[in-house]
């Protein structure tokens, strides 16, 4: 591992939940994202996959 040192400059206990929280708000991020430039992921998350399926057009 060679960022194993990064522990002597920044404690565990500090570094691992900023790590953790900067994940857990990008993804929140990139999820708002998706529903709010999208119109088929709010249809598919409220359960509306028929919706879906008709406005797909195959071929």
């Amino acid at each position: 591992m060679n960022q194993g040192r990064i522990w002597t400059v920044v404690k565990p206990t500090v570094g691992l939940p900023l790590l953790l929280g900067s994940v857990a708000v990008m993804v929140v991020l990139v999820h708002f994202a998706v529903l709010t430039h999208t119109t088929w992921v709010a249809k598919f998350m409220n359960g509306k996959t028929a919706a879906i399926e008709s406005s797909v057009k195959l071929g």
